[in-house]
C-alpha cells in the first residue's frame, strides 16, 4: 500500500532534520567521569552524594526508566569515543532471605517478571534474545554478603517464582545495558523491607537509612 507524502509531512521532516545534533569536543570528553552512579530515587541517597560532590543519575522507578537513563549516559561515552565507565547502582530492595537493615552486594541478576512460559520458555527468559537471562559480573563489593537480585516492574509483597535473594525494580535493566555496551557493573543494595504485607510501610520508614553507607561504599572502591 502506498503512502502519499503531503506538504505537512515534508514540513515535519524538515523540522526534525533541523534539530541541533550533539556536538563532540575533547573538553566535554575530559569531563566524563570514570564511574557513573545510578540510583532510582533521590530519597534513597538523601543528598549525601551531592553534598560530597559526587554526581548521581536518578533514573526513576522501573526497568524501562532505568534502561533509558543509563543508555542515554553511555551514549555520551560512545560519541566521545571514550572507554565505557564503571556503572554503580545503589538502592533499596526487599528480601525474605536477608534481614531488614542488611547491606548486600549484587553481581548476579535475573528478571523476575519475564514470563513467557505459555510459549514454553523458562521463567525469566526473554524469547529470541541473545542477552543471557542470568547476568553475572565480577563482584565489586566483596566485603558484603552476596545476593542474587531479581528485578521486576512491581513492588514485591508476595513470594516470587524465580530464584533470587532480593527484589528490586531496576538492577537487571541496568545490568543488561552494561552487558550490551561492555561496561563493568557493580551493585550494592539496602534491605528496607521483607517483601511481604508490611513492605510498603517498612520501605517508607527505611528508604533513606543507608545513604551514608552507600557513599562510604562508593569511596571504598576508589
Amino acid at each position: 500500500m502506498g503512502y502519499l507524502v503531503t506538504a505537512d509531512d515534508t514540513e515535519k521532516r524538515d523540522t526534525l532534520l533541523s534539530w541541533p545534533r550533539p556536538s563532540v569536543s575533547m573538553a566535554d570528553a575530559d569531563e566524563l567521569p570514570r564511574s557513573v552512579v545510578m540510583i532510582a530515587l533521590a530519597a534513597e541517597s538523601a543528598g549525601v552524594f551531592e553534598a560530597a560532590g559526587v554526581p548521581v543519575i536518578y533514573c526513576g522507578v522501573g526497568k524501562v526508566n532505568a534502561a533509558i537513563a543509563l543508555t542515554r549516559e553511555l551514549t555520551r561515552y560512545s560519541l566521545h569515543r571514550q572507554p565505557m565507565p564503571r556503572v554503580i547502582n545503589f538502592g533499596s530492595v526487599g528480601s525474605r532471605c536477608h534481614d531488614t537493615g542488611a547491606l548486600v552486594g549484587c553481581h548476579e541478576f535475573v528478571q523476575r517478571d519475564m514470563d513467557v512460559s505459555g510459549l514454553g520458555f523458562a521463567l525469566g527468559v526473554t524469547p529470541y534474545d541473545d542477552t543471557p537471562s542470568f547476568l553475572s559480573f565480577d563482584p565489586l563489593f566483596t566485603d558484603l554478603p552476596s545476593a542474587v537480585c531479581g528485578s521486576g516492574d512491581s513492588f514485591s509483597t508476595t513470594d516470587v517464582a524465580i530464584d533470587c535473594a532480593v527484589v528490586d525494580m531496576e538492577a537487571y535493566a541496568l545490568a543488561k545495558v552494561c552487558w550490551v555496551h561492555g561496561a563493568s557493573f557493580g551493585c550494592a543494595k539496602y534491605v528496607t523491607d521483607g517483601a511481604d504485607h508490611g513492605a510498603a510501610n517498612e520501605w517508607h520508614r527505611n528508604v533513606s537509612n543507608a545513604a551514608a553507607e552507600f557513599l562510604r561504599l562508593f569511596r571504598s572502591i576508589g
